[in-house]
């Protein structure tokens, strides 16, 4: 366990998983967010399929994840054309079978002046983060309605809550899987398919750090770490923790909520 108390997988017995013999995807799943969700689902007995547009990352997180125990396939997908989606589920479920747990994580940042933000940028940024997420929902529900049981959990942001300068394009994406995320809740709620969104805080990942060396942060990491309330950047395995809690079964009448993970940062 980390000494913030973050569970790490291969600590916990596996028969105490809350997602056993469920068949999870987890887009973006190869690194960073996307990873630590890929990692924590295998480690609570989910089969996770792990779609990243990057194919031989997407291969070394799901080996990873059989190394330790777990069940992984890994799915070369690009989220913004959906006969990939539709070609990568069909892998899970001719491995696995139908799928009941889905997370949206795949995403593309932006960081431009508005101004200087082209037609093919924002179109792009909004293909990959709103979209795709779109997409993936669509192919994956007729499993869940099919078993009357169903968890979807979309990866938004915390930059949605006050907007962020630079980043528009990026913000409005995001914002917009919000919205997705509440309407999509009302109108699956009664067949069995709970719909959440995780907007993250600030989580110190590999994007982060390079975003840092960039410049791009408005401050080090260890600077916004001091204005969080919690007194420390998160970690991917917060996202994962909260997400592992929105797929079980404990978690059934939780559903169109915004769930911020953020140490106080948005409240």
């Amino acid at each position: 366990m980390h000494e913030n108390g973050l569970i790490k997988v291969g600590e916990a017995d596996m028969s105490a998983g809350k997602s056993v013999g469920r068949n999870a995807i987890v887009t973006g799943g190869a690194s960073g967010i996307g990873l630590a969700i890929a990692r924590r689902l295998a480690h609570d007995g989910a089969n996770v399929g792990v779609f990243d547009l990057d194919a031989d990352a997407a291969e070394a997180a799901a080996a990873q994840i059989r190394a330790d125990g777990g069940s992984a396939l890994a799915v070369g997908v690009d989220v913004a054309h959906r006969d990939q989606i539709d070609q990568g589920m069909d892998k899970v479920r001719a491995a696995f079978g139908p799928i009941g747990i889905l997370v949206n994580n795949a995403g593309r940042e932006g960081f431009q002046p508005f101004l200087d933000i082209t037609e093919d940028t924002w179109n792009h940024l909004l293909q990959v983060n709103l979209t795709g997420t779109f997409h993936c929902c669509q192919a994956a529900l007729p499993d869940m309605i099919a078993a009357r049981w169903g968890r979807i959990v979309n990866i938004s942001s915390s930059s949605t809550h006050g907007g962020q300068p630079f980043m528009t394009h990026y913000v409005a994406s995001k914002s917009g899987v919000v919205g997705l995320t509440k309407s999509l809740a009302l109108e699956f709620g009664p067949k069995g398919v709970t719909v959440n969104t995780i907007p993250p805080g600030f989580i110190d990942t590999p994007m982060t750090r390079r975003n840092e060396a960039k410049g791009l942060l408005g401050g080090t990491v260890d600077h916004h770490a001091s204005l969080t309330p919690v007194r420390r950047a998160g970690l991917p395995e917060d996202i994962a923790n909260a997400t592992a809690f929105l797929v079980s079964d404990e978690a059934g009448y939780i559903t169109g909520q915004i769930i911020g993970v953020n140490g106080g940062r948005n409240t």
